[in-house]
């Protein structure tokens, strides 16, 4: 019997609980608003309002546009060099990792403050109108500005860094504030649309890993924060490699978990409860899921050695997480035919009621004709 190879172990470890506790807490993140009754919670809902949900036509787009895109910087590092691309995409997610780290540490502020100390800070508002017509408005409390210059230090010592290879940690900051993002951003808007996109994502992702080495060459030459990374050693060198985990294995995933999250807080809602705190079988099931599938995607991966299309795993996971609770509970059937759209707020039926009220006009008067 071999000796357990502590080191080894300790990377598997550490690579899963980043990617659950990412998605553990994007999930939350995409979250309606839970006071927006509130005046000054009022932007915050507006927001929630305007994200466009994933529809089924969307998901069935998802395979493609990944296979054009995985195989388009295929070429690129093939034909003209890794060196220029890893520095013009670096730059990139740099700029964009500024933005992405403030978000997240802003979101992490007020988890750790609490909404109700956090709306006691002085709010800032900047607004530019044109006649009666609001241009832009931009508004902001205090400790944002202070949380700014914090969040610019990550990005900055990632594109100046004279290391041949980007410092693990900084990858992971920008990793996780990436994924946290996409999380609260990217909403799928019902269970049959998780079901194609993590359909489709099931076969992308077993082509493109066993099917040729496509994936494989892509996401160990790119040096990019677009992957989980976590040193082989317990005392975090780098002298074994790292345990690596592609963002996609993440985001996609987690964005059905964040489905299954927001499922558990309409039937609470539904039902008319007070208070902030609601069952959640969908959303725990969902992760646990999730866990046991990325176990097996490690566990394969090490005992044959080879590199394992994690979606492989994870997708059917995520599906029968879904099928099996809602079968159990008796609510397939509703479930499946949940869509999780936005209510038409009053202002909207306001002015679609208007134009309903015009073209009946129009009729009117082309009848009388």
């Amino acid at each position: 019997m071999k000796d357990i190879d502590w080191d080894l172990l300790s990377s598997y470890v550490g690579l899963l609980t980043l990617a659950s506790t990412s998605i553990y807490l994007g999930s939350f993140g995409s979250l309606p608003n839970t006071k927006g009754n509130e005046a000054e919670e009022g932007e915050e809902e507006d927001e929630d309002m305007d994200v466009e949900r994933v529809s089924s036509e969307d998901a069935w787009l998802f395979p493609l546009i990944g296979s054009g895109t995985l195989f388009g910087l295929y070429m690129v590092i093939q034909y003209f060099g890794k060196e220029w691309i890893n520095w013009l995409l670096g730059i990139y997610f740099s700029i964009a990792g500024m933005g992405s780290v403030w978000k997240s540490s802003i979101s992490l502020f007020v988890f750790v403050v609490g909404r109700d100390r956090w709306k006691k800070y002085e709010k800032h508002t900047f607004t530019i109108h044109k006649d009666t017509h609001k241009i832009l408005s931009l508004s902001w409390r205090t400790p944002t500005l202070y949380l700014l210059p914090l969040s610019i230090i990550p990005s900055a010592l990632y594109t100046f860094s004279t290391t041949s290879r980007k410092s693990v940690l900084l990858t992971d900051i920008l990793s996780l504030s990436f994924s946290h993002n996409a999380l609260s951003i990217l909403k799928i808007d019902s269970f049959k649309t998780g079901s194609i996109l993590l359909t489709g994502l099931f076969f992308y992702d077993i082509w493109w890993v066993f099917g040729t080495r496509v994936m494989v060459e892509v996401a160990t030459t790119l040096d990019i924060p677009i992957k989980l990374l976590w040193p082989k050693s317990m005392a975090f060198s780098d002298s074994r490699g790292f345990t690596m985990l592609g963002l996609g294995d993440v985001v996609i995933p987690g964005a059905f978990i964040a489905l299954a999250l927001r499922y558990d807080y309409h039937r609470f809602s539904r039902q008319s409860h007070s208070g902030t705190h609601f069952s959640k079988p969908y959303f725990y099931v969902s992760l646990s899921a999730y866990v046991a599938g990325l176990v097996t995607t490690l566990s394969v991966m090490h005992f044959f050695g080879k590199a394992q299309p994690a979606l492989l795993y994870l997708s059917p996971a995520c599906i029968l997480s879904f099928v099996i609770t809602s079968f159990c509970r008796g609510e397939l059937s509703d479930a499946w035919d949940w869509n999780d759209t936005p209510p038409q707020t009053s202002q909207d039926q306001g002015v679609g009621d208007h134009m309903e009220e015009k073209a009946a006009e129009g009729e009117s008067s082309e009848s009388k004709d």
